[in-house]
């Protein structure tokens, strides 16, 4: 398969991120899951790589015959999953002050991003690090909450990888579908990603709202 045929489509990254993306993508036709695994792995620890442009053309690049579909699926959830529990560890190491410091040092991030992070896990605690799999950005930083708050790490690495693998097996197979045409869904992908976001964040807090009335009610009688 042809790198240049498959990285035609107009992907809205240029510059040191959009080179890191076309390397991925080479990585990927030419190693298969291994490959897959590696770019996902290194979408996870650097959160501006674009796993929605990743994740279809691994899909794409299944449908070529350079893995099985099961591979690609299978290579990607391997990839988010050690990805989160490197940020996850790095977190439970050093803590929130160093971590904020550290982002605040590498390109295209910023102490802010740990911020929301925190508060999103401190509101919604681990159902947070599932439902964080499906949401931009998030996928990859609410690892590090997880790690300052130093969860369980069984629960932890669970609720990642089922996360994982619903997200990846989405785009993969979007990819393996769609073939050549897979970026006909970069457009859409936006919209559905932040549609997601705000029906989970919908859904939680009626959640917390409906657990608060109980806890009320409970006390009260």
């Amino acid at each position: 398969m042809n790198i240049a045929t498959i990285t035609q489509c107009p992907v809205s990254t240029g510059g040191f991120i959009g080179a890191i993306t076309d390397w991925l993508v080479g990585l990927m036709s030419i190693m298969g899951w291994l490959g897959t695994g590696i770019a996902v792995f290194l979408e996870n620890l650097f959160p501006p790589i674009p796993s929605e442009v990743i994740l279809p053309l691994a899909g794409f690049t299944a449908a070529q015959g350079h893995m099985t579909l099961v591979e690609a699926i299978g290579g990607a959830t391997i990839g988010s999953a050690v990805g989160a529990l490197v940020l996850y560890g790095i977190a439970y190491a050093i803590g929130a002050n160093r971590m904020r410091r550290l982002f605040d040092l590498l390109p295209l991030t910023d102490a802010s991003d740990i911020d929301k992070a925190n508060a999103w896990f401190a509101k919604y605690g681990l159902v947070s690090v599932l439902i964080g799999r499906v949401i931009p950005i998030a996928r990859s930083l609410i690892s590090i909450p997880a790690g300052i708050a130093r969860t369980n790490l069984l629960k932890f690495t669970l609720l990642t990888t089922l996360g994982s693998a619903v997200w990846n097996t989405i785009l993969v197979m979007a990819g393996y579908v769609l073939g050549a045409s897979w970026c006909s869904i970069l457009g859409f992908l936006d919209k559905f990603q932040y549609a997601v976001a705000a029906i989970v964040v919908a859904l939680l807090t009626w959640y917390v709202v409906v657990k608060v009335r109980s806890h009320l009610q409970a006390a009260q009688e």
